[in-house]
C-alpha cells in the first residue's frame, strides 16, 4: 500500500494532504524518514510514525455532514490557534478530517471522514461532484454578468467550467445568487463573482451533490447513512 494512502486510511489527512506531510519530512517508516512519493509499505508489519506518534488504520469508518459556521478553519489543527471544524465534533472518538474545505469566513455543508478513498472520490477534480452555494454580492447583478458566470470566466488559474447560476433575491445595493459548480479551486466563487464586477459579501454552501443542510442546525452535524455514502460513491463513478 502506498504510504499516502495508508495515512489517509488512518484518518490523518486526505491523500493529497498526506503527500504534503511526507514531502515535509514529518513521516517515518520503521524509524527512517521518508520523503519519496509513491513509497510503499506493508501495513501489517511496517511501523509508521507522524511527528513521532505511531499511526494505525482505524477499523470503523466515519462519515459526517457538518453545518459549518463562519469563523472556523477547515483543518484538523491550525498553527495560528484559530478554532477548527474538529472543535465542533469533539465527541467523535475516531480521527477524522475535512473532506475538501470551506474558507474561514464561509459557512455551510462540509463533509468529514476518516476514509481516504471516499475523500479522494469526493474532492478529486475528475469526479466533478456538484456543489451549490448561496452568495450575497455587492451591486445589482445584471443579465450580462449572469451569462458570463454561466459560460465560464477567466481567472488567474484559467477558465472556469460553466456554472448554473440564477438570482434568488435582490435588495438595495446587493444581490443573492445561487451558483452550482463542480470545480473546487481556492476561493473560486469569490473570485468568479469579483471577475464579473461583484465583490462577495458572504458565502454559504447549501448542497453537496444530493446532500443538503436540512435538519442540521448551524454548528451541528449528523452521520451519513450507508445508503448516502454508497450513492455518493456511485455518483463519483459516473452514476446517478
Amino acid at each position: 500500500m502506498r504510504l499516502s494512502k495508508f495515512l489517509a486510511e488512518a484518518g490523518v489527512a486526505s491523500r493529497r494532504q498526506a503527500e504534503k506531510l511526507i514531502a515535509s519530512g514529518r513521516v517515518k517508516v520503521n524509524g527512517s524518514k521518508v520523503l519519496k512519493q509513491g513509497y510503499k509499505i506493508d501495513p501489517g508489519s511496517d511501523k509508521v510514525e507522524l511527528d513521532g506518534k505511531i499511526v494505525f488504520i482505524q477499523d470503523k469508518k466515519v462519515y459526517l455532514l457538518l453545518n459549518k459556521p463562519p469563523g472556523y478553519i477547515s483543518s484538523v489543527v491550525d498553527s495560528w490557534g484559530r478554532p477548527t471544524v474538529i472543535d465542533l465534533v469533539e465527541d467523535i472518538k475516531e480521527r477524522i478530517y475535512p473532506v475538501g474545505r470551506l474558507d474561514f469566513d464561509t459557512e455551510g455543508l462540509l463533509l468529514l471522514s476518516n476514509d481516504g478513498d471516499f475523500a479522494n472520490l469526493m474532492t478529486h477534480p475528475r469526479y466533478k461532484i456538484k456543489k451549490k452555494y448561496e452568495a450575497w454580492v455587492e451591486g445589482d447583478v445584471k443579465t450580462a454578468a449572469l451569462k458570463l458566470l454561466a459560460e465560464g470566466v477567466v481567472l488567474d488559474d484559467g477558465l472556469t467550467a460553466p456554472a448554473r447560476v440564477h438570482v434568488l433575491k435582490r435588495q438595495e445595493g446587493k444581490t443573492l445568487l445561487e451558483l452550482e459548480i463542480h470545480e473546487g479551486r481556492k476561493r473560486q466563487v469569490k473570485r468568479m463573482c469579483s471577475a464579473v464586477g461583484h465583490e462577495l459579501i458572504s458565502l454559504k454552501r447549501t448542497a453537496f451533490s444530493f446532500l443538503t443542510l436540512e435538519g442540521v442546525p448551524l454548528g451541528k452535524y449528523r452521520h451519513l447513512s450507508l445508503e448516502e455514502v454508497e450513492r455518493l460513491k456511485r455518483i463519483a463513478g459516473g452514476g446517478t
